[in-house]
């Protein structure tokens, strides 16, 4: 694959441990760990995007190198491969095999490394077959679990595994990070860009450089702005979102079921409306937590009722005559 075809998730994936980006103290505690190359179970847990995968191939890299890896580390995605046979056939497989010659230059511990990504996919069956399978073939295989949610994780497993939370980027580490993509690929980033993309992305990184990609493709200039990032996450202006809420606080009901109307007819699902107008409420200084509190309250029920099909129209514009009363009140 040309550089030019990679997908800039690839292309600037960290290759080492120390340039993952605002985990400093999972990575303050895998460095140590890969001075003396023995490594525990781990189980990474935290929100998509947030540099799980990328923690877990880089401590591969670091350990065997590029040539190694092939052959000492397996990756599954337990999403696509989630059955009890898998553990049975595939991985015990893995894990029972002998390691053979490390590589010159690299500490090559005399084991293999079993990468399971979104592993709280798997059944209780499955796991409970994996935890067997960890316990019998520790000396030979280290296991990588990497899930979005501990709780799914059955405790035999948890309790083998040393634990590493991975936290939501912020706005300031994603803005960095999209800097220095945008000056490797010589794009400017304008006016709303960064809180664009970490408003959209929802501190996942993976998602943020994907819209920046999307929307340098698509719209082909050599400025992106907030309005290009917005536009491609599918998202409505937030200018339209804002002026919703304002005509909510000055009780124009019908002035703002007609941008809601408006918005509708561009294509815009009703529960992307939703959120937008949900998240502007609660940011809005202005507003008072207990209206707040009613506002989403109601904007909860509307949720149900889309979820269960009911007419999108109706529910949003419920939601704009509560809003309407409670902040007259």
């Amino acid at each position: 694959m040309t550089s030019t075809s990679q997908p800039w998730v690839e292309k600037y994936r960290p290759r080492n441990i120390n340039d993952v980006a605002h985990q400093e103290e999972v990575v303050r505690t895998l460095e140590k760990a890969l001075e003396t190359a023995n490594m525990p179970h781990m189980l990474f847990y935290g929100p998509p995007g947030t540099g799980k995968t990328t923690c877990a191939l880089a401590i591969c890299r670091q350990l065997y190198g590029p040539e190694l890896i092939k052959s000492r580390v397996l990756e599954l995605n337990a999403s696509d491969e989630r059955g009890i046979s898998v553990v049975r056939n595939k991985i015990k497989g893995f894990a029972s095999t002998a390691v053979g010659q490390g590589a010159p230059g690299y500490p090559s511990p005399p084991y293999k490394i079993l990468i399971l990504d979104e592993a709280d996919s798997m059944t209780n069956d499955a796991q409970s077959a994996l935890r067997r399978t960890m316990e019998t073939y520790s000396k030979v295989t280290r296991f990588f679990i990497l899930c979005n949610y501990i709780s799914r994780i059955i405790e035999p497993i948890a309790s083998r595994c040393a634990k590493f939370r991975f936290k939501p980027l912020g706005h300031e580490v994603m803005g960095d990070r999209l800097k220095f993509i945008a000056t490797a690929e010589g794009l400017t980033l304008g006016e709303g860009c960064y809180e664009a993309c970490s408003t959209h992305s929802g501190g996942d990184m993976r998602k943020a450089i994907t819209l920046l990609q999307s929307a340098a493709r698509l719209f082909g200039t050599a400025t992106i702005t907030g309005k290009e990032i917005t536009a491609v996450a599918g998202a409505v202006d937030e200018d339209q979102v804002a002026q919703v809420v304002a005509l909510c606080k000055t009780n124009q009901v019908d002035g703002a079921n007609r941008i809601i109307e408006s918005i509708l007819k561009d294509g815009f699902p009703g529960l992307q409306i939703i959120t937008q107008f949900a998240e502007r409420v609660v940011d809005d200084e202005g507003v008072s937590d207990a209206v707040k509190g009613k506002i989403c309250a109601r904007i909860a029920e509307a949720d149900k009722a889309l979820v269960d099909g009911a007419d999108e129209s109706l529910q949003l514009m419920a939601i704009v005559s509560t809003a309407c009363v409670a902040m007259k009140a």
